[in-house]
């Protein structure tokens, strides 16, 4: 099965996501300081500062689910299970910005989207439960009683 390549794939576009979209929200930060906007009355400082950390914030994020991803495809091995509800955030994410970024930026942008959550969800759908989880000796489920 090909699931080490998938994994390293997807790792490698993460990676390279991360400091896109740190540099995405570092250009918004600077329209904010810029034009001193303001919502609401809100301060444009905290704007300004808000817009940082939700970039770094979200480029650390996407280099965790990077670095989960690579150390699966290293490892040959499914991620554990902090890893995978990391990647199950990360892709659940990526879905609802896709649906987003479809009306307000385009097709292509929505695309690309697209294109890392597959990715996303083809790493953990190839990692599923081991061979070895199979043959350890799982017992069969019970049956369900039959219906009167």
């Amino acid at each position: 099965m090909a699931r080490r390549p998938i994994a390293l794939v997807t790792a490698a576009v993460l990676f390279l996501e991360a400091p896109g979209i740190v540099a995405i929200n570092a250009v918004m930060a600077r329209f904010v300081k810029v034009q001193t906007m303001s919502l609401d009355g809100m301060d444009p400082d905290a704007m300004y500062l808000g817009t940082w950390v939700l970039g770094i914030v979200s480029g650390v994020a996407l280099a965790l689910c990077g670095l989960v991803a690579l150390v699966a495809g290293i490892r040959d091995r499914r991620p554990g299970r902090a890893g995978r509800g990391l990647l199950i955030g990360c892709a659940v994410v990526h879905g609802v910005l896709g649906a987003v970024t479809v009306g307000l930026i385009g097709w292509g942008a929505f695309a690309f989207m697209m294109l890392v959550l597959g990715l996303i969800v083809l790493t953990l759908v190839a990692y599923g439960k081991e061979k070895e989880e199979y043959e350890k000796g799982a017992e069969p489920r019970e049956e369900a009683p039959a219906p009167a």
